[in-house]
């Protein structure tokens, strides 16, 4: 079968893959994207919608403060509206010395783009009455905000075809590999597709195809817990997360105008990668709701009407995989977001998008470079 060429060659359609298609065509790049099934329908479609900065690793601000650029562009960018409200963000803790914690990240250099502001006592309940009484401090990041997951992916993607792109959904790739100076990916209807450079976007399946170039990475699986109530009056616009180092208080909320809260954190349950299903964990629904109580009183006697969740791909430092392989000319990677990815969303598309077209970004992702795994994989190798 006649091969289909392009000069990039994107797999995986979640908000990296889709992101980084709609800018390669920005920047006169050809461009084509396979999806395995959907656009956007694993951790882009189904994760919390939040829109922060606030908390991140230091080293991931400069990438984080470029996406949240573009998304203060939309939807002139684009064209579509993601819902995008740029409300404020809360990380609150229930521990005095966790103050601190929260001060010194405020006070860091990297930081100050995000116009952090510390609240404990008497102002914090004043400023958040709706607060429970066991909160005592918390960090506010006026310009972090939340948006509608199910729209983002599917939207760039919409984007990138009517700048030019190509994106095949339900297409599963069978093969990849490197002939010559081009890389050819066979997919299992029998196709043939040809480009210059490959850029793997496939998420919390993302490894499988790294390993194939040599390069395995330590990623795990998890499935994300999300809950939404019954609508009420609109009244929290800013969004709230618990900062704490227990598992189980891990818990964080969003008010969207229609008046639903949807709430996420708490147990992660592992999903079912060979028939690609993830379900929600009771225990963690029921954790949800004490935790909520906790933090705000006012919500105890409202009903959840849906729970739903994932599949998220996680890395032991908590830090995705993006930049060019360390063993093949024109393969780079961008997956393993750690749950965190959705805020970065346009930002890895923009820089991957740079690189991709020009060799170098402008922008510091030297943190996620695959290499380093290498050693531990080396030394696992010769163990064995």
């Amino acid at each position: 079968m006649k091969q289909q060429k392009s000069d990039v060659l994107i797999v995986g359609g979640g908000f990296m893959g889709s992101a980084t298609a709609f800018f390669l065509r920005q920047r006169g790049q050809s461009v084509t994207l396979l999806e395995r099934d959907m656009i956007g329908q694993y951790a882009s479609g189904v994760n919390f919608g939040n829109v922060r900065r606030q908390g991140r690793f230091l080293g991931q601000l400069e990438l984080a403060n470029r996406s949240r650029a573009l998304w203060g562009r939309l939807p002139e960018l684009i064209g579509e509206d993601l819902e995008f409200l740029p409300s404020g963000h809360m990380r609150v803790c229930y521990r005095e010395d966790e103050i601190a914690e929260l001060e010194a990240y405020a006070a860091a250099p990297e930081a100050r783009e995000l116009d952090l502001r510390i609240y404990s006592g008497r102002e914090l309940h004043q400023r958040f009455p709706f607060l429970g009484p066991v909160v005592k401090g918390g960090s506010y990041a006026p310009h972090d905000g939340h948006a509608n997951p199910r729209l983002a992916a599917p939207a760039f993607a919409r984007a990138a075809i009517r700048a030019g792109a190509r994106i095949e959904e339900r297409t599963e790739v069978t093969e990849v590999q490197k002939v010559g100076s081009q890389f050819e990916v066979t997919t299992r209807d029998g196709r043939v597709f040809s480009a210059d450079q490959l850029l793997i976007t496939a998420g919390a399946w993302g490894q499988k195809l790294s390993t194939q170039f040599g390069e395995p990475v330590p990623l795990e699986t998890f499935g994300p817990q999300m809950a939404v109530t019954e609508p009420v009056p609109y009244a929290l616009p800013t969004v709230i997360g618990v900062y704490t180092k227990i598992a189980e208080e891990v818990i964080y909320f969003r008010q969207i105008p229609r008046g639903n809260i949807i709430i996420g954190g708490g147990f992660r349950s592992k999903p079912d990668m060979v028939n690609k299903r993830a379900v929600v964990e009771p225990r963690s629904t029921i954790n949800q709701l004490q935790q909520m109580r906790r933090l705000l009183p006012g919500v105890a006697n409202l009903n959840i009407i849906r729970v739903w969740s994932g599949i998220e791909g996680y890395l032991p430092d908590s830090l995705p995989v993006m930049g060019r392989s360390g063993n093949v000319d024109g393969l780079f990677y961008a997956f393993g977001f750690c749950g965190h990815g959705f805020q970065l969303g346009p930002g890895v598309g923009d820089v991957m998008a740079e690189l991709l077209s020009t060799g170098s970004t402008s922008t510091s992702i030297a943190p996620f470079d695959i290499r380093r795994f290498a050693s531990a994989s080396n030394q696992q190798s010769k163990a064995s």
